[in-house]
């Protein structure tokens, strides 16, 4: 018996057990990378067992190289397929930067082409990741990339890059009985558009499982990825949650002859929008290929996911959407809060003093339009910061989404948000926003869009639908706000 598969585009066939291989990072082996023969040997008895579809990152140490010495290694014209992410920081993405980080991805592994290549940004109030995608594009054309996918994208983003002609197949992110954040506004997008979820964290790094059950809550985990999936945990309520929800899953994993493992695993692919989910391996240690292979003999019938519903209600929902756990609180990630990593990052705009008014700047964004008409992106006086009237403008005068009134909301706000914080504001410090609609037919798509975006902290707001913009947009949006001492200078 082999792992049932799914095709994720057409001709792009997966196992719908993907072998993760984020336990080959350094940083899970106390700094010590595997020696790439042994562990290409490794990979190839997974792959001759079905489980050939491999998933890595640019960051997790020597997988591409490993895999790429199994994929040397490969007698069969049929090769496994090699998942990869790029993760760059943010700032410009020109052509020649993102054909050399896709390049860097194909050299480590030893092909000309990348099966699927999954792109992550960091923070979306830097524009450029749309550059990126839009050049990842061309690449594929070229052939470089065989299918381009997402990593750690919540709905509204999913939805602008796909709105923005991206043609993306998957969006990776967090998926458990414990975050069950891709259940939701996602799954609607991924409906929306046909795009499928490739699916990690299902075991919660192990939490979900017999081995936990009626066990009590460790003082201290070891590696990376318990460290972050006991933040999950926590932020759905604590320890006594998971043994609800362990219990439940425990009497059903009973009634069918299977592990706890295996129940919260088949919940996450009995989901239509999920192509796949990611099981880590631990290359040359415990592999657990049998056991996972029980996920394709029986399914949860209506009584099953009673139990489990009945448990999630003892839960409290994971903050925010898919992804927000790496870009604001609470930052459920393994190495804890991310604030300064991400404030050292380069911004898309920066502050302007105004030699001749103390305590006031500028920025400007690079519209066309804002030296001809005299006018900044946003000015801070004092405590006080104004945005002027801000569309779907990207760089000098390419409008982003065309005809989507929602997506070019989302980016929008993010422009907004971007200039507010150059100013040494925060976003939580908009206390007004008008939005200017073109039609009737925008007005629920922008609604929804800035409810998304302000479902903590919402603004006053008047909404106007005015008839007419100038050019091709949908929506214009225009913010004011109070910088807070507590967050000001």
């Amino acid at each position: 018996m082999q792992p049932d598969r799914k095709d994720l585009a057409p001709g792009l066939s997966i196992s719908r057990i993907l072998t993760g291989l984020w336990q080959v990072a350094d940083q899970e082996r106390d700094g010590k990378q595997m020696d790439p023969v042994a562990g290409a040997a490794s990979l190839t008895d997974y792959a001759n067992a079905g489980f050939d579809t491999f998933d890595m990152a640019d960051h997790y140490g020597s997988a591409e190289l490993i895999t790429g010495e199994m994929l040397r290694r490969w007698k069969s014209e049929t090769r496994p397929k090699a998942f990869t992410k790029w993760c760059p920081e943010p700032g410009p993405m020109t052509p020649d930067i993102v054909r050399a980080g896709v390049q860097d991805r194909l050299d480590r592994l030893g092909v000309e082409r990348v099966d699927l290549l999954q792109f992550h940004w960091w923070s979306f109030e830097h524009p450029a990741w749309l550059d990126a995608l839009h050049e990842m594009t061309k690449l594929r054309a070229e052939g470089l990339i065989g299918e381009i996918g997402v990593t750690n994208f919540d709905a509204a983003h999913l939805d602008l890059a796909l709105a923005d002609g991206i043609p993306l197949v998957s969006n990776q992110v967090s998926f458990s009985l414990i975050d069950r954040r891709a259940a939701g506004r996602l799954a609607d997008t991924c409906r929306k558009h046909d795009v499928q979820l490739l699916a990690y964290g299902t075991l919660c790094g192990g939490f979900l499982s017999d081995r936990w059950l009626g066990k009590a809550e460790p003082d201290a985990v070891a590696d990376w990825s318990r460290s972050k999936y006991l933040r999950f945990i926590k932020a759905a309520g604590g320890w006594d949650v998971l043994q609800t929800i362990l219990r439940a899953a425990g009497g059903i994993a009973r009634k069918h002859g299977v592990s706890i493992s295996n129940v919260a695993t088949r919940w996450v692919l009995e989901h239509a929008h999920v192509a796949g989910v990611i099981v880590g391996a631990r290359l040359g240690e415990n592999q657990h290929r049998d056991d996972n292979l029980k996920l394709f003999q029986f399914e949860l019938d209506a009584d099953d996911h009673a139990m489990l519903d009945r448990a999630f209600a003892t839960a409290s929902p994971i903050p925010g959407d898919c992804g927000d756990e790496y870009r604001e609180p609470p930052f459920l990630t393994a190495s804890g809060d991310l604030s300064h990593h991400l404030a050292s990052m380069p911004t898309a705009m920066e502050a302007v003093d105004d030699p001749e008014v103390p305590g006031r700047a500028r920025v400007f964004s690079g519209s066309l339009w804002e030296p001809i008409a005299g006018y900044c992106r946003a000015l801070r006086d004092g405590d006080r910061i104004v945005v002027s009237g801000t569309t779907a403008t990207h760089g000098v005068d390419r409008t982003v989404a065309l005809d989507d009134a929602g997506a070019q909301t989302t980016y929008i706000l993010d422009k907004i948000a971007a200039s507010v914080r150059a100013l040494g504001g925060d976003p939580k410090d908009i206390l007004r926003t008008r939005m200017y609609l073109r039609g009737d037919e925008d007005v629920e798509a922008a609604a929804r869009a800035h409810g998304f975006r302000f479902t903590t902290n919402p603004p006053a707001n008047t909404t106007f639908l005015v008839g007419n913009l100038i050019g091709d947009f949908r929506v214009e949006i225009e913010a004011e706000a109070t910088v807070r001492p507590s967050r000001g200078e």
